[in-house]
């Protein structure tokens, strides 16, 4: 239990508990004043930009120990059965290996930790790149950047025109780029924060603006109706969306196209979502690996089709 009141509280919610629901109550934890864990527009601050992670999570030390039972907690976990799923067969042969760099830094941190855990079971080496501090891209071939905060590191970003630079050139000599929100906005040409504009990548010709209010935010059901880099067409994709941006400025631009009609939620403007140019594929859904295979699917395959048409070229050379 959260946010307990009191003795009293506590107890009463503890018998109702335990005699309408059969469960056993492991804890109970009372509400506290203080703010070791603060908060911003989507949710509480990352770790990257904590004042003091170390007080933080002795504070949570503290209140585990005295409030919680974990050896109970333990024992119960410890007591469930395995889980049996299937995995793809991962390309243990250095040649079927492929490199695929991820934005991880302060401002792009959201990713489920089981995509990259696909990734790397199918045969992907992932290759972390800061793209605050960073002046160019790896070796790599395929990028994944994920959501996060580009609104909150928009000067650091803006000033780090080489690392653009190179994101944009690769893009353009054909380079796999999937990009989910934050990602998305960075590969825009611009991100409005109070009145003032930060250049981005300038890949898709849009405009972000950051609201006062969220412009999304909760599950999406998409489907892809156009050919893309990523996703057969049919496709049904089952994710989430939670911005504050919005797009205020999208425009035409040769072999620029969406692939992506909204069923469900928002998307970029209109009904639609999964905006497309060359091998770069960017959306405001996120997706898990277990939920849309045909992610790490298309991920993989383009990269393998990139490193071997990169060798190709090489050869002539």
């Amino acid at each position: 239990m959260n946010q307990v009141a009191g003795t009293r509280h506590e107890s009463v919610i503890r018998e109702s508990i335990e005699k309408y629901c059969s469960l056993p109550v492991l804890g109970a934890i009372p509400r506290f004043r203080a703010g070791d864990f603060p908060e911003r527009h989507m949710g509480l601050t990352p770790y990257q930009e904590h004042p003091d992670t170390v007080k933080a999570i002795s504070f949570v030390q503290s209140i585990a120990e005295k409030y919680l039972n974990i050896d109970k907690i333990l024992e119960i976990a410890r007591s469930a059965e395995t889980l049996d799923y299937e995995t793809g067969d991962r390309g243990q042969e250095s040649g079927d290996m492929v490199r695929i760099g991820v934005f991880k830094d302060s401002a792009f941190q959201f990713y489920y930790p089981e995509n990259f855990e696909e990734l790397e079971r199918n045969g992907a080496e992932i290759i972390e790149i800061n793209a605050l501090e960073d002046t160019c891209l790896p070796d790599i071939n395929a990028l994944y950047i994920g959501g996060g905060f580009p609104e909150t590191n928009a000067i650091r970003l803006a000033e780090n025109k080489h690392f653009r630079d190179s994101v944009r050139m690769a893009a353009e000599k054909g380079l796999p780029v999937y990009a989910e929100c934050g990602g998305l906005m960075f590969l825009g040409d611009a991100i409005v924060v109070d009145k003032k504009k930060y250049p981005m990548t300038g890949i898709f010709p849009i405009i972000f603006e950051m609201k006062r209010k969220p412009q999304a935010h909760g599950y999406t059901v998409v489907e892809v109706e156009h050919p893309n880099p990523f996703y057969p067409v049919g496709t049904i994709l089952h994710g989430h969306e939670f911005h504050y941006s919005e797009v205020v400025n999208l425009l035409e631009k040769e072999n620029i196209y969406t692939a992506f009609k909204m069923k469900r939620g928002e998307g970029i403007k209109d009904g639609i979502d999964g905006i497309c140019y060359k091998n770069v594929l960017g959306t405001y859904t996120h997706v898990h690996a277990f939920g849309s295979p045909e992610w790490t699917a298309g991920l993989i395959k383009r990269a393998k089709e990139f490193k071997s048409g990169h060798r190709q070229k090489v050869r002539k050379i």
